[in-house]
């Protein structure tokens, strides 16, 4: 017999949570279901341990800097004190107890398992049936995308799960695919020692920011010792006792004792049920409108609904939906200041549309870019102030409608231009603010000069 509730969310990843325990506060009932670990990618395999890491990585690369500012320094790099904080502080040993029970005393009824929706308003988990009043949730979230590589099925390789879990290092790394996950985890291993390889099929990494960002990622990768081979594809793979041999679209081959695959990420909505919902269960994302409502009854929130992979567009659609199911106002969804950093070093931030993307949209551009250590904070820092900040304007308007700030705190510089783009302030104004002196966002003032 079916219980009945107000809402069912399925899928408790950071958007799903969110959704389930505002709701749940609100004063609905809601059931909220999982089959992994509640949170979901981000605070388990994602952002949270991966920045330990990079934080790790980049405490050796100051250290190893000390010589070009303030002496000597011996630098002996360890991996496990790393590994041991993603155990101990980020993740629990890969167990969601502390998360299950904060979500709990919110209200929500937490179910684990895996959901099917076996109605249109019906949700089915394990020998649980829930009949939903106001409606369901979506946020299944998304998982690694392994390519159909001659070799790979069956092989050992890595993706970003197994590369957060390594309690030791391999001597050698192959790691395929050149964006944002592949760049950060190749700079970490390499600056730990590992010997890494990155594999890109497109001809530049970080492909889809700016190409004055895949240069800066390129160079900075080089400095720590990495092999690039970009606009290359991975042809063949072997697996045997001594490792991994890739062979490579231009007939190169290329070793390492393990293989991490970074190639992206996939929805896979086939054993979810939703063609009951009148939804495409070959789809590759969920279509949403603005409000999150993916059908009747239905919202779909994070990285299913293909508005990107990160935690904060999860959360801000999460805030969406939960005002939409409660009938309350608020603005709809607005991507035009979408942000995003890759956490390298040099951080790459970049907010809205890049050069090229505002020139296909039929917009009359102006750029203008500042380099970082011409700039007098960049001077000061000297040692690691490699970066750049470049707006793009449309000229018609007199408005940004894009930006990148690369640099040493890339991804905090970018906040004044993330509002800038959002709230569409005109450029006149941002050339008459005071920028305090000296600062990295101080930079922002010689980009507008360039601009004019």
């Amino acid at each position: 017999m079916a219980e009945t509730v107000d809402v069912v969310v399925v899928g408790l990843g950071v958007g799903g949570e969110e959704v389930a325990g505002r709701l749940a506060q609100a004063g609905l009932s809601v059931v909220g279901i999982e089959g992994r670990l509640v949170g979901g990618e981000c605070p388990y395999w994602g952002c949270v341990p991966s920045k330990m890491m990079i934080r790790a990585g980049n405490a050796l690369a100051e250290a190893r800097r000390v010589p070009q500012l303030a002496g000597a320094a011996d630098v002996r790099a360890d991996w496990a004190p790393v590994a041991r904080r993603i155990r101990e502080e980020a993740t629990d040993s890969w167990n969601d107890k502390v998360a299950v029970d904060r979500l709990v005393g919110k209200g929500v009824t937490f179910v684990r398992g895996w959901a099917t929706i076996t109605g249109a308003d019906e949700v089915t988990a394990g020998d649980r049936v829930f009949r939903a009043t106001r409606g369901i949730v979506l946020g299944t979230g998304t998982e690694p995308a392994v390519p159909p590589i001659d070799g790979l099925a069956g092989t050992p390789l890595w993706t970003n799960r197994e590369a957060i879990e390594a309690e030791t290092l391999p001597a050698s790394l192959i790691v395929l695919g050149g964006g944002a996950i592949g760049v950060e985890l190749a700079q970490v291993f390499a600056r730990f020692g590992v010997t890494v390889t990155v594999v890109e099929a497109l001809d530049r990494l970080v492909a889809l920011e700016e190409p004055e960002s895949s240069d800066l990622a390129r160079d900075a990768l080089t400095r720590d010792g990495v092999t690039v081979h970009v606009g290359v594809k991975a042809s063949s793979v072997r697996h045997d006792a001594a490792g991994f041999t890739v062979t490579l679209s231009d007939g190169e081959t290329v070793t390492a004792e393990k293989l991490l695959v970074a190639t992206g990420r996939k929805v896979d909505l086939s054993k979810l049920g939703i063609d009951r919902l009148g939804l495409d269960p070959a789809a590759r994302a969920i279509t949403v409108d603005d409000r999150m409502r993916a059908g009747e009854r239905v919202w779909a929130v994070g990285d299913v609904t293909g508005h990107g992979a990160f935690t904060h567009m999860a959360m801000y659609q999460a805030g969406i939906a939960v005002r939409d199911i409660l009938g309350q106002d608020g603005p709809p969804a607005d991507y035009r200041a979408t942000p995003r950093v890759t956490f390298t070093d040099p951080e790459i931030g970049a907010v809205g549309l890049t050069e090229a993307q505002a020139r296909a949209n039929g917009l009359r551009v102006r750029v203008g870019t500042g380099q970082v250590p011409a700039s007098s904070r960049g001077w000061i820092h000297k040692a690691g102030n490699e970066g750049f900040i470049k707006l793009v304007e449309d000229a018609d308007r007199g408005i940004l409608v894009g930006a990148t700030s690369a640099g040493p705190v890339g991804g905090e510089v970018l906040s004044a231009l993330a509002v800038a783009v959002h709230a569409e302030v005109p450029v006149e104004t941002l050339r008459h603010m005071i920028y305090a002196y000296p600062t990295f966002h101080r930079g922002i003032e010689d980009a507008l000069r360039d601009l004019s």
